[in-house]
């Protein structure tokens, strides 16, 4: 079995690295607040001159993501990137830069959160029609899922679409995220792309684990190899396996969404408790924080 280090805080490793790719949910923020630990944390980075980069599964644009920063605690200025899994679908649409793109329709059935008053601006710019019918339907955008659905409740709305072959593109390939109370977990659109791939249908995402935005959020660093690149990020299936696939290292933040699988204090990957073992997705450092 792999030895994985526990690493209580990033000042035992910091010299080790020179680019830090971070995660957003579970590891700088909750959605609402930004954790002090981790404001801290970002601030002595740049004291010791690192640089830092933030590669997010979210489905908002980049711009709006950066601006979103300062609110939540952090400095726009100490990120020498900010890219998301929704920028890199809606460039990808727009530019019809992709095969994968160039070959679909220009109808669209658009998933989104029609509970936030932005929740359709993503579209903005994008030349393709939007339909109201399924069966009218080209390819399927998701983005966001609306409140107090369930996976089960886009079931028929997929079976629909399978018997379509509609492609399914994903603009947040994450399966789950932290909410601000940290009581729960709550689903997120990379469930119901993953559902849809099992019922046997065709979908394309962007984000991690995928190293094409790595790439994208990396192309401007140069001079340092991948050796002193850390991604941190609270998930085995995105963060870490992206990472592996971008053979650099990476640090797991245990208290996010995995966190019923490690003890509070003294997170450890060889345990009874760890169930994402049988994963074969292992990370370079356990964490319990992004602390310094």
């Amino acid at each position: 079995m792999t030895l994985v280090p526990h690493v209580k805080f990033f000042s035992e490793i910091v010299n080790k690295y020179d680019v830090f790719i971070l995660d957003q949910w579970g590891v700088m923020h909750d959605g609402k607040f930004g954790y002090p630990h981790a404001i801290d944390c970002v601030n002595k980075l740049i004291e010791f001159k690192k640089k830092l980069i933030i590669i997010s599964n979210s489905s908002k644009r980049k711009k709006i993501t950066s601006n979103r920063l300062l609110k939540l605690g952090f400095e726009k200025k100490h990120f020498v990137e900010v890219m998301t899994s929704g920028e890199m679908i809606w460039q990808s649409l727009f530019l019809k830069s992709h095969e994968f793109i160039k070959t679909l329709g220009t109808n669209c059935y658009f998933l989104f959160d029609k509970s936030q008053k932005d929740g359709s601006k993503y579209i903005d710019g994008l030349d393709y029609n939007f339909v109201n019918n399924i069966e009218e339907a080209d390819f399927i955008l998701g983005c966001s899922l609306s409140p107090g659905l369930t996976t089960l409740d886009y079931v028929p709305l997929l079976v629909k679409a399978i018997k379509k072959n509609i492609p399914f593109i994903c603009a947040n390939p994450d399966f789950e995220s932290i909410n601000s109370s940290f009581k729960d977990l709550h689903i997120c659109m990379g469930t119901i792309a993953e559902l849809y791939r099992d019922f046997g249908g065709n979908v394309f995402i962007m984000g991690k684990p995928s190293i094409c935005i790595y790439q994208e959020a990396t192309k401007n660093i140069q001079g340092i190899d991948k050796s002193k690149f850390l991604a941190v990020g609270d998930s085995i299936y995105h963060d870490i396996k992206g990472a592996n696939e971008f053979k650099i290292d990476s640090m797991l933040i245990t208290s996010g969404i995995h966190r019923s699988n490690f003890n509070t204090v003294n997170p450890k990957w060889e345990s009874d408790s760890n169930e994402l073992i049988k994963n074969n997705i292992t990370p370079t450092y356990l964490s319990s924080k992004f602390q310094f």
